[in-house]
C-alpha cells in the first residue's frame, strides 16, 4: 500500500499541525503515511506552489495559517482540487473572538516569546541532538535525564520530545555486544529512566524497520531470541543501576513522557511547550 502524503502548512513552525496529524494518524495503523512539514509560510505565491504540489500528490493538507486570507485560499484550494483538509487554528479563534467581542491580531509566531524559557528549550532541543544516541558519553553528567534501551524503544523521539519542554536529555543505546561508558555509573540512578518492551512487540517494530530499509523483516535484528537476549542483558543493567524501569509496549511518546515528569515530580501541566 502506498503511503498516504500528509502536507503540513504552517506560518510558524509547524509542530502544532503536525501533532494533531500524528494523533489521528495513529488511530489508522494499517495505512501508512509520509508527512511533509512546509513551515514559515506567509505569501499567497508560496502558498499557492506547496497547495499545486498538494494536488498532484493528493495530500491531505493539515493548516495553521493565522492570517484569515491564507487560510481561505487553502480551503478554497483543496474544496475546488476536492483534498481532504483541517485547519487546527481559525476555528479555535473563531471561538475565542465570539466569546471575548475581539478579533485577533493575525500575526504569526506570537506565543514564540523569546523569553529565557524560550531559549532554554531551544538549548535542551540542541542537547538531545547533540547527545543522541550515546555519541558523546561525557553528556550523559550534564543531562537533566538519561534514558537507557535498547534500539526501538522510542529513546530519541522521547529525547526530543522531552527536550521541547526544557529538559536536557542524553540517551544511551543498549546492547549486550557494546561496552558501557564510565560515565554512566557516575549519574545519580534517580535522573536515569530505563525503557523495556514486550518482545513480540519490539520484534514488529524492528521487523518494520527492515521493511521499511528494502531489507528482508527476518534478520537477527528481529530474530526473538535475539530480542529477548537484549531485553534481560538491560533489565540485568537497570536492576544494578537501581532506576525507575518503564515498559513502552503499546504506550505513546506522550504517555511514556508523563510517566517520566510524574516520577520527577514535574506536573506536565506545569511545563511550557513550543507550540504555533
Amino acid at each position: 500500500m502506498a503511503p498516504i502524503d500528509i502536507f503540513i502548512i504552517s506560518d510558524s513552525s509547524g509542530e502544532t499541525a503536525l501533532t494533531i496529524a500524528q494523533t489521528a494518524v495513529a488511530q489508522f495503523p494499517d495505512n501508512p503515511v509520509k508527512y511533509q512539514r512546509f513551515p514559515f509560510i506567509q505569501t499567497d505565491s508560496i502558498l499557492s506552489g506547496i497547495l499545486n504540489l498538494a494536488a498532484t500528490r493528493q495530500a491531505v493538507v493539515f493548516f495553521t495559517l493565522v492570517n484569515h486570507d491564507l487560510s481561505v485560499q487553502v480551503e478554497s484550494f483543496c474544496r475546488d482540487n476536492h483534498l481532504e483538509f483541517f485547519d487546527c487554528i481559525q476555528p479555535a479563534m473563531r471561538a475565542l473572538a465570539n466569546r471575548t467581542g475581539s478579533n485577533p491580531v493575525g500575526l504569526p509566531s506570537l506565543n514564540h516569546n523569546l523569553t529565557d524559557t524560550y531559549f532554554d528549550r531551544i538549548a535542551a532541543m540542541e542537547f538531545a541532538v547533540a547527545y543522541d544516541d550515546g555519541k558523546d558519553p561525557t553528556g550523559l553528567l550534564k543531562a537533566d535525564l538519561v534514558i537507557l534501551g535498547v534500539s526501538r524503544t522510542s529513546k530519541t523521539p522521547l529525547s526530543l520530545f522531552l527536550a521541547n519542554r526544557g529538559l536536557k536529555v542524553a540517551n544511551l543505546p543498549l546492547s549486550p555486544q557494546a561496552q558501557l561508558p564510565d560515565e554512566l555509573w557516575q549519574v545519580d540512578p534517580k535522573k536515569i529512566i530505563g525503557l523495556t518492551n514486550n518482545p513480540s512487540v519490539l520484534r514488529r517494530i524492528r521487523q518494520q524497520r527492515m521493511i521499511s530499509y528494502g531489507l528482508p523483516a527476518e534478520s537477527a535484528y528481529s530474530d526473538t531470541e535475539k530480542i529477548k537476549e537484549e531485553l534481560h542483558y538491560a533489565t540485568d543493567i537497570y536492576k544494578k543501576i537501581g532506576c525507575l524501569v518503564i515498559n513502552v509496549a503499546n504506550k505513546s511518546i506522550e504517555e511514556t513522557a508523563t510517566l517520566i515528569l510524574e516520577s520527577m515530580d514535574i506536573e506536565p501541566a506545569e511545563v511550557d511547550t513550543i507550540q504555533d
